[in-house]
């Protein structure tokens, strides 16, 4: 594994990174790992966006083929 040598970071940058380890129950060097991890993987796709995708492959879903609507939706008597 390859090592990295931070120099002159700010004193405050040091000590927001000890905090935010903590809250994660992690070392200091840990954290920061998984903090350089996360910048420089590809973002995650959301869900939205990979059901877009799904039912784009699909050529949309404008070809679904759903019921006719026979009744409308009665609204709930709450007795007020």
């Amino acid at each position: 594994m390859a090592q990295l040598l931070v120099r002159d970071l700010d004193e405050r940058v040091k000590e927001r990174l000890r905090l935010r380890a903590a809250e994660h129950g992690r070392s200091m060097e840990a954290e920061a790992r998984e903090i350089l991890t996360d910048a420089v993987s590809p973002p995650r796709e959301s869900v939205m966006h990979a059901l877009r995708r799904a039912a784009l492959a699909h050529d949309g879903v404008d070809d679904l083929m759903l019921p006719p609507r026979t009744e409308l939706q009665r609204p709930v008597d709450l007795g007020a």
